[in-house]
């Protein structure tokens, strides 16, 4: 028998669709208050941009190990979206933009750790939250306020021009993938070889993830079934890929092969309305959108489907991470389990 979350997934994540006119106070509607957002023109060569609402009105880049910078992608947050200005990273005249949004939204109550965040935003609901903290240069551990283990983090230095750091289960504690290159998985000390836990997250002294005296930001994100999941699976080169069950029809997949320097990719429901989900936008990259029939598969009830060879998304027995995030819940209750590499 199918188990349903208690929420609509697009209480908590949505994707926006629009076209920029440059002009100031221009209201995004999403239904909800996010303090995620995370924007992509699909027509033209600009940076992707990031905001939330723990950090303000600065703009953080997944494509690029910049620091983050003041601008106006995203000027307000309130009950039924955000406002965006002029900045080409939101806005830029006659582009075709996406935008991803995700809730948070519970800022107090947080404890425990040996560093104190700066500033967060939870929903233990969701299993997602925005944590911000400086960093000691010294192994420590920091709350997560999710309620259970984190599956994906991603962690970016925000004081200064560092790569990005993520964490996913299938690269483990010792290893870590740079969102903004499309380097494989390398050793790293940012984790202090340990693994999450249901209230922390672990770091070393690694320079992505803990210089003395600088500041950082963390998204983490938790399974909950019907509503996200991060996970992997093995390619195998054929035209009849992989399988890969998520318990819902996907609305957002991040995917990235661990084992060989390949870009990581972004399809969604709203660019790819129909399958074949070909439309592509690659966050370690500022290039426009990609349409390619012999892109990706399909996304179906219950999770998604290769259906191409390329080495991009199905390079045979490389192991591929990936985020997926809920259009419509379909949780059996005999859902696959995630099996030892």
């Amino acid at each position: 028998m199918a188990e349903f979350i208690s929420f609509q997934p697009s209480d908590f994540f949505n994707v926006v669709l629009y076209t920029g006119n440059a002009t100031a106070d221009r209201q995004i509607t999403l239904g909800f208050q996010p303090d995620m957002a995370w924007a992509k023109s699909r027509t033209n060569t600009e940076n992707h941009a990031l905001f939330d609402s723990v950090r303000g009105g600065y703009r953080i880049m997944p494509d690029q190990d910049n620091a983050q910078d003041a601008n106006t992608g995203v000027t307000a947050w309130n009950s039924t979206g955000y406002v965006i200005g002029s900045s080409d990273s939101f806005n830029s005249n006659s582009q075709s933009f996406v935008n991803w949004a995700w809730k948070m939204g519970t800022t107090s109550g947080l404890s425990g750790g040996t560093i104190t965040p700066s500033g967060y935003s939870i929903s233990t609901t969701a299993g997602q939250s925005v944590i911000a903290y400086t960093g000691t240069g010294s192994a420590g551990t920091i709350p997560h306020g999710l309620g259970k283990t984190p599956d994906m983090i991603m962690v970016k230095e925000t004081s200064n021009a560092t790569d990005w750091a993520v964490y996913t289960t299938i690269v483990g504690k010792s290893n870590f993938l740079k969102l903004n290159t499309d380097a494989s998985e390398a050793s790293t000390s940012n984790w202090n070889s340990t693994l999450p836990t249901s209230s922390l997250f672990s770091i070393g002294a690694g320079g992505q993830v803990n210089t003395s005296g600088r500041t950082y930001v963390a998204y983490c994100f938790a399974n909950i079934p019907g509503y996200s999941k991060a996970g992997y699976y093995v390619g195998n080169g054929n035209a009849d890929g992989p399988f890969t069950y998520t318990g819902f029809r996907p609305a957002l997949v991040i995917i990235k092969d661990t084992n060989n320097n390949e870009d990581w990719w972004m399809v969604d429901y709203k660019r790819s309305a129909y399958n074949l989900t070909d439309k592509i936008i690659t966050p370690d990259q500022n290039i426009a959108e990609v349409q390619d029939t012999g892109y990706f598969g399909d996304m179906v009830s219950n999770g998604f489907k290769m259906k191409s060879t390329n080495v991009s998304f199905n390079a045979s027995g490389n192991y591929f991470t990936y985020l997926a995030f809920a259009e419509f819940p379909l949780v059996s209750s005999n859902d696959i389990p995630t099996v030892a590499r």
